[in-house]
């Protein structure tokens, strides 16, 4: 009976996991016919260890033993790579300007592109910056992909997009590479807009596997057969949105890839101040721990085929056989995937091109495999020696010399805010040892890798799991501590409802440090902070601060740390403070809640600056004063609770209000337009403006070229105050 249920196709010799080689393990179909479905069923089985290696074993070979990753003699890069500050030769990749252009290139040609990649990248990167050791590990991944699958009509997804750098030079777009981030060039993260291969924009984690489910279910109602791949690492693993989509996915059975790309990198950037940073969480031992029999999985297919046609109580029986034989074999980590509903294969040396075309070629040749697992071993940095051995493994650059990887990083007499906040919460955690610091997985971004040197059994890294850092902080205010919650403005968004279900609405004492607030740069709008006042001004219970510079952050710091009955947030951008006068020892002094402060008096016009754009509104004074107009400039501070009494004085005794912030529509100047309409402060002669981002996604850039695009600069608040007063002098101003 058993030839009639299963068809065999032999995998070449296999690598086993005492690293012999032995008998290819089989993979396994039945076709079973359905209700109503017609699909040929993927009931296969795959080695836990593909061959990474020749008969003499001399190639580079990645896999795991007894729950620890060796690597054996790399013997891998046998071409001399050159990294230097002139352009690399790379005659072969010179002849790619599109992947169909990879589709007859050998293996060798394959691995020699591959090589070019690494080449390119580092020689371009080391001219503009931008994410490095990302890309630099997914060479011979993305020359993989993109022989063997067809993009457009095939679909890869790059989850995060850190790693697309490749990718992009392979699509197209080498000859802009050296505008990347950039203003008007191309985008560090896969953008649709950009072209028609980046299926699917990124630039926040663990969103791949969602997009590319709902892609090939898609597929299957419009009655297409094309390929959909989503790509992400163990680190975007960490995140619940990863399992709520393999869980779907398990369900829906559908046939779909997903490539795991096991780098061991699970916090960004990828180091403490110390050192590397271990990876965070169970995940990361479970990744090392998967391993499969190949000869049980051969065993268990043949059964399972067997016993579906047979039926009745004898499958329950071999199901039961299986789930206990896989519980003795691969321990609990070995069905992780599988008991999601996923074909787990691997694990697969990533820097095998022969292995990995190989693999990615069967799996295409299956007529319905449902969604399959392919686990990938990948180095971040592979190939660039620097990168190899750097703390954080170069994952985010400056501009650098190719040959050392040194990183010409500018010097400013001023630190940044994300480093001004961690010395003060660090000053206040030496006076209080309640306070706690949490992070998704952003130790550096965040300024918490120095408070966790001072406070190591203090900071919690989560993984990239926004929602639950939020409720976890939740948790710990509960039982009296007082949680810091850092993460970056877009990136809060992804916990919203915790903040407001979890914690505003039972009032419990979480400290939000919001970081990367307003525009940012080069990262663009996927990272732009642009909504945080918005979303978290709306929310009953909530204190909502912005400092005009780095002291005022301190204050707001201790402020945050005194509140204790309900909870508080302050936004703080990107880049560096202005130099203003520190408090002793960095520990800040409770401000008053809901009190601001008037910085100038003038008369006529007001200006109401929310953040560090009221120093852009001090200029603007400036500027105006100039033109013989005398200005009155005050720092809101709260925005919730608001200050009635600086509103009142600023509407009734000037003839004209601006108010200034970098943030979206529905953020402090609404707040600002609320009080003055219930309190009949626009019955008069008063004229007010607020000044807003647009509503509108602005393109990466420089912070500088972002602000004159939002008309947010200096000179924009000055021109909106002489309009108003209907006096010339704008072309002054040189607009």
């Amino acid at each position: 009976m058993a030839s009639t249920v299963l068809r065999t196709s032999v995998f070449p010799l296999l690598q086993s996991q005492d690293g012999c080689n032995s008998i290819s393990s089989f993979y396994n179909f039945t076709t079973t016919r359905h209700r109503g479905d017609r699909k040929c069923r993927f009931n296969g089985a795959a080695a836990a260890q593909l061959e990474t290696g020749n008969a003499n074993n001399d190639r580079n070979r990645t896999m795991v033993k007894g729950g620890q990753r060796t690597t054996q003699n790399d013997q891998h890069f046998k071409r001399f790579l050159n990294y230097s500050e002139e352009k690399p030769c790379t005659p072969l990749l010179d002849t790619i300007n599109h992947p169909i252009h990879m589709k007859n290139l050998s293996i060798e040609e394959l691995d020699q592109l591959a090589d070019e990649l690494r080449e390119e990248l580092v020689y371009t990167v080391s001219k503009t910056g931008g994410h490095l050791s990302s890309s630099l590990g997914v060479a011979e991944l993305t020359v993989a992909l993109h022989h063997v699958f067809d993009t457009p009509e095939d679909k890869i997804i790059w989850d995060v997009g850190h790693q697309a750098y490749p990718h992009k030079i392979l699509t197209g777009r080498r000859s802009r590479m050296h505008t990347i981030r950039q203003t008007c060039g191309l985008a560090g993260f896969p953008k649709r807009e950009e072209s028609i291969h980046d299926a699917f924009g990124a630039g926040h984690s663990s969103t791949s596997i969602s997009a590319g489910l709902g892609m090939a279910v898609g597929r299957d109602l419009l009655g297409k057969n094309n390929h959909v791949i989503a790509v992400i690492g163990d680190g975007s693993m960490t995140a619940g949105m990863a399992y709520e989509a393999m869980n779907n996915a398990g369900y829906l059975d559908t046939n779909l890839i997903i490539i795991l790309n096991d780098n061991e990198q699970v916090s960004l950037p990828t180091a403490t101040v110390d050192g590397p940073a271990p990876p965070v969480g169970a995940l990361s031992k479970a990744l090392s721990k998967l391993h499969s029999s190949r000869e049980f999985r051969q065993l268990r297919e043949a059964a399972k085929g067997i016993t579906k046609q047979i039926g009745g109580q004898t499958h329950e029986i071999a199901a039961k056989f299986d789930s206990y034989m896989r519980g003795m074999v691969g321990g609990s980590g070995a069905c992780l995937f599988e008991e999601l509903g996923l074909y787990y294969i691997g694990p697969v040396d990533g820097h095998n091109v022969e292995d990995l075309v190989y693999v990615l070629n069967e799996i295409k040749s299956l007529p319905a495999p449902g969604p399959v697992l392919i686990h990938v071993i990948t180095e971040k940095g592979k190939g660039y020696p620097p990168a190899e051995i750097a703390n954080d493994k170069m994952h985010g650059v400056v501009k650098f010399d190719p040959k050392s990887g040194k990183q010409m990083k500018s010097k400013s007499e001023t630190r940044s805010y994300t480093q001004y906040f961690a010395e003060s919460l660090i000053a206040e955690a030496e006076k209080d040892d309640k306070i706690v610091g949490i992070h998704a997985a952003m130790g550096g971004g965040t300024g918490l890798n120095l408070f966790q040197k001072r406070f190591p059994d203090r900071c919690f890294d989560v993984g990239i799991a926004e929602q639950h850092a939020v409720t976890f902080a939740a948790g710990l205010a509960s039982e009296g501590l007082k949680p810091f919650c850092a993460i970056y403005s877009s990136f809060l968004q992804r916990g919203f409802d915790q903040v407001a279900h979890d914690v505003d609405l039972q009032k419990l004492p979480v400290r939000f440090a919001i970081d990367r607030a307003g525009l940012v740069g080069a990262d663009g709008p996927t990272h732009c902070g642009a909504f945080d006042t918005t979303f978290i001004a709306c929310l009953p219970n909530m204190v909502v601060m912005a400092p005009s510079d780095e002291t005022e952050l301190m204050h707001m710091v201790a402020t945050a740390a005194a509140i204790d009955d309900r909870p508080s947030c302050f936004r703080y951008p990107r880049g560096n403070g202005i130099g203003s006068i520190l408090p002793p020892n960095n520990k800040g002094t409770p401000l008053e809640i809901g009190k601001g402060r008037v910085l100038r008096e003038g008369n006529r016009v007001a200006i109401l600056g929310y953040g560090t754009i009221v120093q852009s509104c001090m200029k603007a004074a400036d500027l105006l004063q100039m033109l013989g107009i005398s200005a009155t400039v005050a720092d809101a501070r709260f925005c919730k609770p608001i200050d009635g009494n600086l509103l009142r004085q600023l509407a009734q005794e000037h003839e004209i209000l601006i108010t200034a912030e970098e943030g979206s529509i529905g953020g402090f100047s609404t707040h600002v337009s609320h009080f003055l309409g219930l309190n009949g402060l626009l019955d008069g002669k008063l004229k007010w403006r607020p000044m807003i981002l647009p509503d509108r996604y602005i393109d990466h850039g420089s912070q500088n070229d972002q602000i004159e695009e939002a008309g947010l600069s200096s000179k924009h608040i000055a021109a909106t105050a002489l309009s108003l007063l209907g006096q010339e002098g704008v072309h002054r101003l040189n607009l």
